[in-house]
């Protein structure tokens, strides 16, 4: 625990099974009170790695896309009494030893919720960010920034940490079940007026690290896009969205019968 709060890591894996046992040794210890790897019916060795290294896991009997898979880590996370998510990606893009640092500033009680930015410092291109990711991930951030109100250095970035009140509060359920439900937790949270902070963190691109094609990078591209300009017709009355709204659909308590099973305990 981190001054008596309860911290779970969650990590969504779809095809981790390369990189599940470099992120999980690099989990600070002391730190976590647990780690729970959920897998989105991968097609590689990822349940049999995490169950080789005695890590608690979901699996979804079929795939439910990235927003999905959220969506279960975080419902889980909360019925274990996390009262701090950490959300890391186990294809070790991002450093896992930063988990502590991330905790520790939502502990605080100063930031609801901690972005691990890839921009912040010179990490993202040095860590080998395509340039036209890097590029895209700029100008969504500024047009996001203008949009929402607020300065953040991204958006984009996997590697967050919440409060339980933000994952309680938030309507997450209204979301995608895309890779645009990172980028609509984060106008949610502006739209119910929780803070957000940002840690720089290094990153790293390779062969066996996640990531969306050319094709899906435009599809999201235009998601965040259309998600910022939601908000804002939601600010000024125009347009009433359920995804920003107090009546707006929350985690379940509870999972739908028969949509995960717990591979280990």
């Amino acid at each position: 625990m981190i001054d008596g709060k309860r911290v779970i890591v969650v990590l969504p894996a779809y095809n981790a099974g390369k990189t599940l046992e470099r992120t999980i040794a690099e989990i600070p210890p002391g730190i976590a009170d647990e780690c729970l790897v959920v897998d989105d019916a991968s097609r590689d060795d990822t349940v049999a790695q995490a169950r080789r290294l005695g890590m608690p896991c979901i699996v979804h009997s079929q795939n439910r896309g990235y927003g999905g898979n959220q969506k279960t880590c975080y419902t889980e996370a909360l019925r274990r009494g996390a009262d701090i998510v950490i959300m890391l990606h186990p294809d070790y893009q991002y450093s896992p030893r930063l988990i502590g640092a991330m905790a520790w500033q939502v502990a605080s009680g100063e930031y609801d919720i901690v972005l691990g930015s890839r921009i912040l410092g010179t990490g993202a291109l040095k860590g080998g960010m395509p340039l036209y990711k890097y590029v895209a991930n700029r100008f969504l951030t500024a047009v996001e920034n203008i949009l929402l109100g607020i300065k953040l250095s991204e958006f984009h970035t996997g590697y967050r940490a919440f409060s339980r009140r933000v994952l309680e509060t938030l309507p997450l359920n209204e979301n995608s079940d895309d890779f645009v439900f990172d980028n609509q937790v984060l106008a949610q949270a502006v739209a119910f007026g929780f803070s957000i902070g940002e840690i720089s963190c290094p990153t790293k691109y390779f062969p066996e690290a996640s990531s969306i094609n050319f094709r899906r990078s435009v599809t999201y591209g235009f998601g965040v896009l259309g998600t910022a300009l939601r908000y804002r017709l939601h600010r000024w009355g125009v347009l009433r969205s359920r995804l920003f709204g107090r009546d707006g659909r929350r985690l379940g308590a509870t999972p739908p019968s028969g949509a995960y099973t717990l591979s280990r305990v």
